[in-house]
């Protein structure tokens, strides 16, 4: 199938911001899902928040829907909702969803509504210069907390398991290939996908020799079915940063439960 998912849009991302290969992931899992018969472009809705993630709906030949700062989710629930036959992929960042819109993100993963939300994790508020944001570790530095933040971070993969989250996983921008198979993944799982994907800011958080020493992949005894297993695994995060698909499972999800009660 020849189609063209770009647009004519000029990419005005900093040159060399892994949201590109971001892009680049999501264009490819679209393309090989359409190609396995899995997947009818005209049924896909992208939606996006507020900060750098945000332009990527600029760059998609699909329909796609801009919310208000940390409202993603509601308008992601809603479209399901109205129809159901509807692919809806939510692009977002840790300030838009993990400060901001964090209520909806987990009434989203308790509800197991049967959406996808893919989380672009720089650790930080780049789009207004350098901001400190939920997931930036203690001790940064930014324009909020020129000092040092005395915050803890919190695990956004131990959240989403504690919230009922059916579909948990992480990924490392800069590996592509893991990233599409992750995605492509995400949306073939019915009921709620929810997937961090570490994506280093290179102008105010610069973490990708941090996490290039760190990152490895799971491997074949993951995604698990048992919540407490994938947990232990989430709680790793340090000299080595687990990353691929936690958990998965399957339980009906909210927009089915909703249109039964017709």
């Amino acid at each position: 199938m020849d189609i063209n998912l770009s647009t004519k849009a000029k990419i005005t991302w900093c040159p060399g911001c892994p949201n590109n290969a971001i892009l680049v992931a999501f264009r490819e899992a679209v393309m090989e899902l359409m190609n396995a018969g899995s997947l009818k472009l005209e049924n896909i809705v992208a939606c996006s928040g507020i900060g750098c993630h945000g332009k990527i709906t600029d760059y998609l030949n699909v329909n796609t829907f801009t919310s208000l700062h940390g409202r993603l989710i509601p308008a992601m629930t809603g479209m399901k909702t109205a129809n159901p036959a509807l692919t809806v992929v939510g692009f977002s960042g840790d300030g838009d969803s993990y400060d901001e819109g964090l209520d909806h993100l987990v009434h989203a993963a308790r509800r197991n509504s049967d959406i996808n939300i893919f989380i672009h994790d720089n650790q930080v508020f780049a789009l207004t210069t350098g901001q400190a944001t939920p997931t930036s570790p203690k001790g940064f530095k930014g324009r909020s907390t020129p000092t040092g933040t005395i915050e803890e971070p919190f695990n956004p993969l131990l959240l989403m398991l504690s919230a009922g989250a059916t579909f948990v996983a992480r990924s490392y921008a800069p590996e592509i290939a893991k990233t599409k198979e992750i995605m492509k993944a995400a949306i073939a799982h019915k009921g709620f996908s929810f997937v961090d994907i570490i994506q280093p800011c290179i102008t105010f958080f610069d973490t990708r020799d941090y996490y290039g020493k760190r990152i490895y992949w799971l491997d074949e005894k993951f995604p698990t079915n048992d919540v407490a297993t994938a947990t232990e695994k989430a709680r790793e995060y340090g000299d080595k940063i687990p990353s691929g698909i936690f958990y998965s499972i399957e339980k009906p999800a909210f927009e089915e439960q909703l249109l039964a009660l017709k």
